[in-house]
């Protein structure tokens, strides 16, 4: 059966998969409700197209953190790719570096920094833990920067695992084949059965609850690398991340796998882009699947957005040709979404082409 949108690729993971790991990246915290409020709330932003716009051209280019992407789509950081597919984060980064965007390098891969870096020239971001061992977390960031990669996503949303509850009834472990490859030598690879979910017992063991701002402004002094603070769904801690000197914010709930009844993050998007007045892109992970979901991001200010799940359930049908196939179709879906509501690059995507729940009725103008 041919597939024909990114939504698809979930079920034949789920068949393909053990129930342990398909469950890993599918579920998300406690009830769940953020998990199905973060695709819900896309259907609730309509569209206000323009027509008779000449829409023979479409560039749908954009710059982040001054490079330059054939599209506003990345990915995100998702975590032990291998349990997908044997190729794992290399195919993940060759199916990036093909449709010409940008890849983010989760620190729990199952393949290093080194070991991405070898799959050929692209332009990547490393997702960084905080661990206890700050020598550990020095480490890793000089060597992601040897590696190459060219900014660091903080993830500050995580001082303790949310409670996911598949991974408490499976006894969720790294499978004994795999390792978290950037810790491998430092004898953090490995990851103890537990009477819970061994990554709840990993975190509680290794990544440090005491995390603040102040060390967003240590790892400044450690590294020269932009630094994107993943996990920010206010105006008020937007406010203190520019502050603290973040080149970017990522506005995440973590998939929904962090806290429950947080609200979507299309939905707390446009608070985070009012308070930023522009000082520093925001972009947007969570909940996008279709090309229409990333015209309505944009339109609400975010200057790019990422893909997780998608992802990991594409590369588990069917490896690197499924994740470059989810890059196809979300670029083609979203250039026929530009081109149908009049937009001819990302820069006319304006506010003006969606309308939302909480927008005041629009009264139409006098003639």
């Amino acid at each position: 059966m041919e597939i024909t949108n990114v939504s698809e690729y979930e079920a034949i993971a789920k068949q393909k998969l053990p129930k342990m790991v398909y469950d890993y990246y599918a579920s998300g915290a406690e009830d769940q409700w953020t998990l199905q409020e973060n695709r819900n709330a896309f259907s609730r932003i309509l569209f206000r197209p323009r027509i008779l716009i000449d829409v023979s051209k479409i560039d749908m280019s954009a710059t982040v953190l001054g490079f330059k992407i054939s599209m506003p789509i990345m990915i995100a950081p998702t975590a032990m790719q291998k349990m997908a597919h044997p190729e794992g984060e290399y195919a993940t980064a060759r199916a990036a570096s093909a449709a010409g965007t940008i890849m983010t390098l989760s620190s729990w891969a199952t393949s290093s920094v080194e070991e991405v870096a070898s799959t050929g020239p692209g332009i990547r971001f490393f997702q960084l833990y905080v661990y206890k061992d700050r020598n550990v977390v020095a480490q890793l960031v000089r060597r992601a920067e040897r590696a190459g990669f060219k900014a660091i996503a903080l993830t500050v949303d995580t001082p303790r695992l949310g409670r996911r509850e598949a991974d408490i009834k499976n006894r969720f472990t790294l499978p004994p084949f795999l390792t978290l490859k950037n810790f491998e030598g430092l004898d953090l690879g490995k990851m103890d059965e537990a009477d819970d979910s061994g990554l709840a017992s990993y975190v509680a063991g290794q990544i440090d609850r005491t995390l603040s701002w102040k060390d967003v402004q240590w790892l400044q002094t450690i590294t020269n690398l932009p630094i994107l603070v993943k996990g920010v769904i206010t105006a008020e801690d937007t406010r203190i991340a520019i502050q603290a000197g973040a080149a970017g914010i990522i506005v995440s709930n973590h998939g929904a796998r962090q806290l429950d009844y947080v609200p979507a993050t299309i939905s707390a998007l446009e608070e985070v882009v009012k308070a930023a007045q522009g000082r520093v892109p925001v972009f947007l992970d969570g909940g996008v699947r279709r090309g229409t979901d990333v015209f309505k991001a944009l339109a609400l200010g975010a200057s790019g957005i990422f893909i997780g799940r998608p992802v990991v359930f594409s590369l588990a049908a069917e490896g690197e040709a499924g994740v470059r196939k989810v890059l196809q179709m979300l670029r083609e879906e979203f250039e026929l979404t530009m081109a149908l509501s009049g937009c001819r690059s990302l820069k006319e995507i304006t506010r003006d082409h969606i309308v939302t729940e909480w927008d005041r009725p629009r009264v139409a103008p006098r003639l």
